[in-house]
């Protein structure tokens, strides 16, 4: 295959189960289209809910048989030598992820060496997870008492990954459950299942036991709800839409849930700010990859003081990013992922214009992307307000008072990261008092993440924690161990 686009001979895939490579029983195929042409650029088997429940059985299997008991040290190898497989196939993976997301190809660099470096992180975790001493002396019956805590892995993880970092946000699921000693079964979204099979790949010439990994193609109502549903699964992790989360606590069950869900991040310009870093900060935050990100900037509130040298800064900005060919290094702003995801945000456009918003900037349709568009006074009835955009289209609002500020921030039913840019020590105490969120960044914007922090969101963002060690605290359980050493006064 050609790395660009007019020039890609569709290759078919099967599902990744046991170790090898096979074709699903459900009798169709999932396309995978190349988002800037809509040409075709892979076909992937998909999956049965009996090519579910084999994964999950030989996934039980692995770990029963040799996940639980493989060493740390070992553990530790497999990912590491991962990571340096993605390096010597970093080419390859960047082609795929700009073919199945339509992400630029500057973008898409970045997401694989975050990956690379995610599984290294995990490696070095994989030989440090410790359990911890209970003082059970601490109580007057505990004398003659011993007692310790280890943290041991869950079991089988099921594994659900979006589109729009597929290499990236997979990992952040697959390594953290590999380091703690679980198995996976993991459902790529079915626009971007290519890259996960090509890691499965890696993973295996890496070293890792057949059936410890295994991927499962096809629709959400077939593939994730048989997974979620099992009594096996002990733990669900899934990155994606609210509706989505919310639909998945209904069928999953007692089991362990990481719900990374929607947002509509707040980044707040205060009037000491400085104003031109911030403006190129958010403009970059809020379109990059065409602003399908669930952290990048979508509602910008400024300072009234300081709006029109904000606007002044941000929308020649934003004006000049280049829209274009993936593949081209000079390109900003590539394709959104689908033709309906497109129309959807176009519609919300039209419907905020209808209802009175201006556009300040952008509002069109060029080629299969929407040029960055900035609105502002929005009704609070409309889906731009209301929701998460998902698109390059953001939002402009201004305040007068820090309490203004976090009350506007605040008024979502969202709460995954924000940002402040701010000089004056008070108002970032204040800020980070008050805002409802489950991470600030100060003097960058909300879009900003790397994997060595608890990342994780409030309110419908969703519950648990990513980034490696607090992930494998999610993919693991204290079990305690007691041991009587002498007499006590107790009557047992």
């Amino acid at each position: 295959m050609k790395g660009r686009a007019g020039a890609v001979s569709p290759q078919r895939h099967g599902l990744w189960i046991n170790g090898e490579s096979r074709d699903g029983r459900a009798g169709s195929t999932v396309t995978v289209e190349y988002p800037y042409d809509r040409s075709t650029f892979a076909e992937v088997t998909a999956a049965s809910v009996e090519d579910v429940q084999e994964a999950i059985s030989v996934a039980e299997r692995a770990y029963k048989d040799v996940m639980r008991r493989l060493p740390a040290h070992e553990r530790a190898r497999i990912l590491r030598r991962t990571s340096q497989l993605i390096g010597e196939n970093a080419d390859e993976l960047i082609r795929i992820v700009v073919h199945e997301a339509g992400k630029p190809v500057r973008d898409a660099r970045r997401e694989v060496g975050r990956a690379r470096e995610l599984f290294d992180m995990a490696a070095d975790h994989a030989r440090q997870i410790e359990g911890e001493i209970v003082p059970m002396d601490a109580v007057s019956e505990g004398e003659n008492r011993f007692g310790f805590a280890l943290r041991v892995p869950l079991g089988v993880i099921a594994a659900i990954a979006p589109f729009n970092s597929p290499v990236n946000l997979s990992t952040n699921k697959i390594a953290p459950a590999l380091a703690a000693g679980n198995s996976v079964v993991l459902k790529p979204a079915s626009k971007t299942p290519v890259s996960a099979l090509f890691l499965a790949q890696l993973l295996h010439e890496a070293g890792l036991p057949a059936g410890a990994l295994n991927v499962v193609v096809g629709p959400a109502e077939v593939v994730g709800e048989a997974l979620v549903r099992d009594q096996r699964v002990r733990m669900v992790t899934f990155t994606g839409s609210t509706a989505a989360g919310q639909r998945i606590a209904q069928l999953a069950g007692i089991k362990r849930l990481a719900l990374e869900l929607g947002s509509s991040s707040a980044n707040i310009v205060c009037a000491d700010a400085d104003i031109v870093a911030a403006a190129k900060s958010l403009a970059t935050s809020a379109y990059m990859s065409s602003g399908q990100a669930c952290i990048r900037a979508q509602r910008l509130l400024v300072h009234a003081s300081v709006a029109e040298r904000f606007l002044a800064s941000f929308i020649p900005l934003v004006e000049s990013m280049r829209i274009g060919d993936p593949f081209d290094e000079a390109t900003q702003i590539g394709p959104m992922v689908s033709e309906g995801e497109l129309q959807r945000i176009l519609s919300w456009i039209e419907e905020a214009r209808a209802a009175g918003a201006r556009v300040l900037t952008g509002g069109e349709r060029v080629g299969n992307t929407v040029r960055p568009t900035l609105m502002s006074d929005l009704p609070a009835s409309t889906r731009l307000a209301r929701e998460e955009a998902f698109a390059p289209v953001a939002t402009f609002a201004t305040f007068t008072s820090d309490q203004e500020a976090v009350a506007l921030a605040n008024g979502s039913s969202y709460g995954l990261q924000a940002g402040v840019y701010t000089h004056d020590l008070d108002r970032t105490l204040f800020f980070a008092r008050e805002l409802e969120v489950g991470g600030l960044w100060v003097n960058e914007s909300s879009r900003y993440r790397q994997d060595n922090y608890p990342f994780g969101g409030v309110k419908l963002s969703g519950i648990g924690k990513e980034g490696v060690k607090y992930a494998i605290e999610e993919m693991t359980e204290l079990k305690f161990i007691g041991i009587k050493t002498g007499p006590s006064s107790s009557i047992l």
